[in-house]
């Protein structure tokens, strides 16, 4: 059978949350970088694996899957990596805290969005280091409140890595690089440093995929 195939950028959060769960789940793959800053994401080649003109995608049983969490989920379907829990209270509760991130801040933090906010208002990189600033500090603000609960525990649930850890990593390695004040942010904070120590994690950062 075919190495499975990734094709991603290094700075996606989106590319990134699917090498770490690639990682966790232990699956070699090749990387196919789609240079998002040079457009390579709207040429003809990416379009037809991915119409939505993004990454990532990854080739994988002979299928060519999209959408991070989609890909994730089929992971952890196939390859028997523990990321949501068994009870389906426990799981709403992990898709929930996966959810803020994936589909709260990061579509508005999106760089087509964020461009387009930037033609619109004329005001160029000031305007883009706020929006950052306002939708990301605002989304792992709600996301901290939401760790204040009994299943919390060294990771976002529990005391396993598991798909929301997965999703929030991404967000604050974005949070960092648009100097969003996540310093009050205890639960996050705790919770990254319990991330940082995992290999998994560690090599899907993305400079360790700068290529």
């Amino acid at each position: 059978m075919a190495m499975p195939v990734l094709y991603d950028y290094w700075r996606s959060s989106a590319s990134y949350r699917v090498r770490i769960a690639l990682n966790l789940a232990g699956i070699a793959h090749e990387t196919v970088v789609v240079n998002l800053l040079s457009g390579d994401h709207k040429a003809a080649q990416n379009l037809e694996r991915n119409p939505m003109g993004a990454v990532p995608t990854l080739a994988i049983d002979g299928l060519v899957l999209t959408q991070s969490l989609a890909i994730i989920e089929y992971l952890i379907e196939t390859r028997g990596v523990s990321l949501l829990p068994d009870d389906p209270a426990a799981r709403a509760r992990v898709r929930a805290l996966a959810h803020v991130i994936a589909m709260d801040i990061h579509p508005v933090c999106n760089l087509s969005v964020v461009k387009r906010v930037m033609d619109l208002s004329g005001d160029g990189d000031k305007v883009r280091a706020e929006w950052m600033q306002h939708f990301i500090g605002q989304g792992l603000r709600a996301f901290e409140s939401l760790l204040d609960h009994p299943a919390s525990g060294t990771f976002c649930h529990g005391d396993q890595p598991g798909l929301a850890d997965i999703c929030l990593i991404p967000q604050l390695y974005n949070a960092d690089r648009w100097d969003v004040d996540i310093s009050g942010l205890k639960r996050i904070q705790a919770i990254r440093k319990a991330c940082d120590q995992l290999p998994a994690f560690a090599m899907a950062h993305p400079d360790k995929n700068n290529f």
